[in-house]
């Protein structure tokens, strides 16, 4: 049984001053979490007509020690409307407000919230949060059924491959058919669809838009704006390639990865990949959310193709760069070339079978499950 969310001790604190913006994908468990802040709270979630009513109203009750308004991004100007509310009432009671997509950026016009509230973005299950909420499982089956189940938390806690795939068909189906038609002026549902699933085919490689394109008979223009409305609906996180030059890295093709790791089609390489890419994803926001500090999380090419997985920068400085591979020992020619032009601080190749653990010089080739389950968050 798996009890809390690691933010819930801050979030609980920063109710105590500010509005709360608690968001992430659809059914990663931001409702469960909002409602174990407080025993005495009112839940208005605005896709239900009466609790639609009471928020238009502003008749909920005042005496609550918490007020959770769900999905009220859908509301129009519904930042202006929440800052209307703090500038009158302050937070008695305190305000958390929740959403299944980008809250930063479904503005809907109105005002910034600059300075009136903290923003926690809650995804799902990583092995380094499990053990941190002190799941008894060996890292290594934590791993294998992150992979194979999900890590939201609904077909993790089946404990059962049919029963998240039951799950996976419905969740994409609510967010296509709910949140996508009420946010974004998108129609054509089944190109929508068949392109989530040329992505799935297409984890860990890089992403050619034009390809795409031909693929689902529509413009390049098109296919990267149906790929941003993935993004903000949390379906799919976009890692760009590494330069200094960032409008040099925004012309360059970028790789994607979905949240729920076990929709790619590969079950192997592209699989741990993106677990991989979800985990160093889920730490750097989270460091981001609870510490003020600024991450980022790239891939790194050259002209030569010579290739890196993931590097992560903390504060515009380098952090880790790492190679991932599923049973490969032997040192990654890349890995080493990038090692001494980055300078790192941690060049880690992370293996997901691997019978003995090595180091070279500045590089360690290191079992994934392991690193993983410590990875600091």
């Amino acid at each position: 049984m798996i009890v809390g969310r690691l933010q819930k001790n801050k979030i609980f604190k920063d109710l105590d001053s500010k509005i709360v913006l608690l968001y992430g994908p659809r059914q990663a468990g931001k409702t469960t979490l909002a409602k174990s802040l407080s025993s005495d709270f009112e839940y208005l979630n605005f896709d239900r007509t009466r609790d639609r009513s009471i928020i238009l109203q502003e008749s909920w009750v005042r005496k609550k020690d918490l007020i959770i308004f769900d999905e009220l991004h859908k509301m129009k100007k519904w930042k202006s409307w929440i800052k209307g509310i703090y500038d009158t009432e302050g937070v008695t009671p305190k305000l958390l407000v929740t959403g299944s997509a980008r809250l930063d950026l479904y503005r809907k016009g109105g005002d910034s919230l600059a300075g009136r509230f903290f923003g926690h973005r809650l995804y799902p299950f990583s092995i380094a949060e499990l053990k941190q909420l002190h799941v008894s499982e060996d890292v290594s089956d934590l791993q294998e059924r992150l992979m194979s189940l999900s890590g939201f938390p609904e077909p993790f806690l089946s404990k059962s491959e049919e029963s998240a795939n039951r799950w996976r068909r419905s969740h994409l189906d609510s967010i296509l058919r709910e949140d996508l038609l009420d946010l974004e002026k998108v129609r054509d549902l089944k190109s929508i669809e068949i392109l989530i699933d040329l992505l799935a085919e297409r984890v860990g490689r890089t992403v050619s838009y034009s390809s795409l394109a031909q693929d689902l008979q529509v413009s390049s223009h098109t296919v990267k704006s149906w790929i941003q409305v993935l993004e903000r609906l949390y379906i799919i996180f976009i890692v760009t390639p590494y330069a200094k030059n960032i409008a040099r890295a925004l012309l360059k093709e970028p790789k994607i990865y979905f949240y729920d790791c076990a929709r790619v089609t590969d079950q192997g390489g592209a699989r741990f990949e993106n677990l991989v890419a979800c985990s160093l994803l889920k730490r750097n926001h989270y460091r981001e959310d609870i510490f003020g500090d600024r991450y980022a999380l790239h891939y790194v090419r050259d002209h030569q193709k010579r290739e890196v997985d993931f590097f992560t920068l903390k504060n515009n400085k380098s952090e880790f760069l790492i190679e991932v591979k599923t049973s490969d020992d032997s040192l990654a020619p890349a890995l080493k070339y990038f090692t001494k032009i980055l300078e790192p601080q941690k060049s880690i190749q992370l293996v997901k079978n691997l019978y003995r653990e090595k180091q070279f010089d500045a590089i360690s080739i290191l079992s994934s499950a392991p690193w993983l389950s410590k990875l600091e968050i």
